[in-house]
């Protein structure tokens, strides 16, 4: 398979969508392979644009225009430290990494927390296998407690990729002044996403970006 032409060609058609708006995000899905990070067998499928299962863990990669209307709307950029809840395969984080520290350069880092040791392991290896775990932290956890557990202030944007009954009180205690956090919050059938800016120590707004569904987000502050 020519995965190369099939990512082109993939981000062509979600540009003419207007859903692939930022250049550094263009950019970032051209240069990761995301072959490397759908499920074992499943690689003809990794230019489809719709969700993948990873294996019988009961998660997915999310589909690639969601994706990049997500990363388009957390506005990361060179330099930021990001913390990503729900690792899946690692793809999303690999991601990133090209936006805060393109081509693996500069001071940008991304910690991402996966609760299914399962996925953490997989997340990790295909990290690696793309090159990025110099940029890269997989830690397996309860992604709802944040990470450090207990640290405040620790992040320049945050990004929830399952679906949560509410902002979790870890996650938005990490985000910097000025911050940005993106969490889908609903039902476990519904949700809207949601982009939460930290103005204040103590002040915070919120913006319904629209629509959508995710797997649930389970753990101590989660499902």
């Amino acid at each position: 398979m020519d995965f190369e032409r099939q990512r082109r060609a993939l981000a062509e058609a979600l540009a003419s969508e207007g859903l692939l708006k930022s250049e550094a995000v263009r950019r970032a899905f051209l240069k990761v392979p995301r072959e490397l990070f759908v499920w074992p067998g499943m690689e003809n499928e990794a230019y489809a644009d719709m969700p993948l299962p990873l294996g019988d863990t009961g998660q997915t990669i999310s589909a690639p225009h969601m994706v990049v209307i997500m990363l388009d709307a957390l506005m990361s950029k060179p330099g930021d430290k990001v913390l990503e809840v729900g690792s899946g395969s690692g793809y999303n984080a690999a991601l990133l990494a090209e936006l805060v520290a393109p081509d693996g350069k500069g001071e940008g880092r991304v910690i991402t927390l996966e609760r299914i040791p399962d996925l953490a392991r997989f997340a990790a290896d295909n990290i690696a296998k793309a090159g990025y775990s110099s940029v890269v932290k997989v830690v397996q956890c309860d992604g709802t407690m944040g990470y450090p557990k207990g640290e405040v202030d620790v992040y320049d944007r945050i990004i929830v990729t399952a679906a949560a009954p509410r902002v979790p009180l870890a996650l938005k205690k990490q985000l910097k002044v000025n911050g940005t956090m993106l969490v889908p919050l609903g039902s476990m059938g519904y949700q809207d996403l949601m982009r939460i800016r930290r103005i204040t120590s103590s002040r915070f707004t919120e913006e319904n970006l629209g629509g959508c569904v995710f797997v649930p987000l389970v753990g101590e502050d989660g499902y």
